[in-house]
């Protein structure tokens, strides 16, 4: 059994030396405190590592097909009133959704920022008493109303009962509303007078577009938009106005889901218009991202990069509002919230322990037997 035990002693890769054969020195001990410090930082640092998850990113091409791009926007105007405010959106395929209601919130809001009111888009068409019918009298009891489109109907039984469903006929046609006093449903409504209450108001646009994902843009302007000679222009006409300030305020922009970590480049971004007239274009590249956290659940998303141009001017000679053009990246992100593994940490602190430990006895040894030749040579008589 102790032929066994020897040979075992025989391994040992640590061989022990008497205490009465070790020298302690003033520089081993100042060398032993400074590492023993870098080791015990270094330490904390790789626990720091292990017990927060870090974001592991690569690219791929992109190979989605038939989806839809959510764009949720908060935007706010500070000298642009409600009722004339109206969003577009059209891509590069074709399709084209003129003066969008649906999934919008309009606030009015004072020069102070100030909520006055919130509502669904579009005028609200007050209690009639005895409209215009479209025959030509008034309505009498029981008789079904049916207003005059003044012009613009598509059928003989076409019918428009409120301003609004007159601004969208006109719309249609490609034609522009000159004055809505003339127009015996805006006049009732007091279209131009609800105009004119909201003078020096500010309006806050919020919601969200669902868009084919392909290049396209979307805008803010003030009037009904339509197609005309292959253009698309905006009724400016019925706000008898000669100017429209777009200064804005973007609250949030976001092209699909929050990605925790990201920040958004047009978030709380402001532009203030300082001449009459004015133009503003966003051209955005967004990319699609893959989030995935460190509990396996996936956000599907994007981010984006974004220019600026502005077009300013002392007289309207282009369409005023606030454009936002996008393009989509063939690349997407993949990001990956990960956790190290227990036996990664354990490698690297041992790792960390031996480095140190044989940098600093390297260090050590060439400092002792510096120390000692300089003696040696002192005592002789060599050294100078």
């Amino acid at each position: 059994m102790s032929g066994i035990f020897n040979k075992f002693r025989n391994l040992d890769a640590y061989p022990k030396i008497n205490d009465d054969f070790y020298s302690r020195t003033l520089s081993g001990g100042i060398i032993t405190i400074a590492s023993s410090f870098v080791m015990l930082l270094l330490f904390l640092s790789e626990l720091e590592l292990y017990l927060n998850a870090l974001t592991q990113t690569k690219l791929v091409v992109d190979t989605s097909r038939g989806e839809t791009l959510r764009i949720n926007f908060d935007i706010t105007f500070p000298a642009l009133r409600c009722s004339i405010v109206s969003l577009d959106a059209m891509d590069i395929s074709g399709e084209r959704h003129l003066d969008i209601r649906h999934d919008i919130i309009k606030k009015r809001i004072d020069s102070h920022g100030n909520v006055i009111e919130t509502r669904q888009d579009g005028i609200g068409a007050p209690k009639i008493e005895k409209p215009l019918q479209r025959h030509g009298g008034r309505l009498e009891h029981n008789e079904t109303y049916c207003g005059s489109c003044y012009g613009a109907e598509t059928t003989d039984e076409h019918c428009c009962n409120s301003c609004e469903e007159v601004r969208e006929a006109y719309r249609k046609k490609g034609w522009g509303l000159s004055n809505p006093d003339e127009i015996d449903q805006c006049k009732r409504e007091g279209f131009l007078q609800r105009i004119k209450d909201e003078d020096g108001e500010g309006c806050n646009v919020y919601g969200f577009l669902e868009v084919n994902k392909v290049a396209g843009n979307f805008h803010f302007a003030p009037g009904k938009s339509f197609q005309q000679a292959g253009a698309h222009v905006h009724d400016l006409l019925p706000f008898q106005m000669d100017s429209f300030n777009i200064s804005h305020h973007i609250n949030r922009l976001a092209f699909g889901a929050y990605i925790p970590g990201v920040v958004n480049p047009l978030d709380r971004v402001k532009w203030t218009q300082i001449t009459p007239s004015g133009m503003y274009q966003y051209f955005i590249k967004v990319v699609p991202t893959t989030y995935t956290d460190e509990d396996g659940h996936t956000i599907q998303s994007n981010q984006f990069s974004v220019t600026e141009h502005s077009r300013t001017g002392d007289r309207i000679q282009y369409v005023p509002g606030v454009f936002f053009f996008y393009d989509l990246s063939p690349i997407k992100v993949v990001s990956t919230l990960e956790h190290n593994s227990f036996l990664h940490f354990v490698t690297n602190v041992c790792a960390i322990v031996g480095g140190v430990f044989t940098v600093s006895g390297i260090l050590d040894s060439f400092i002792y037997h510096g120390q000692k030749a300089i003696k040696k040579k002192m005592e002789i008589g060599k050294f100078s």
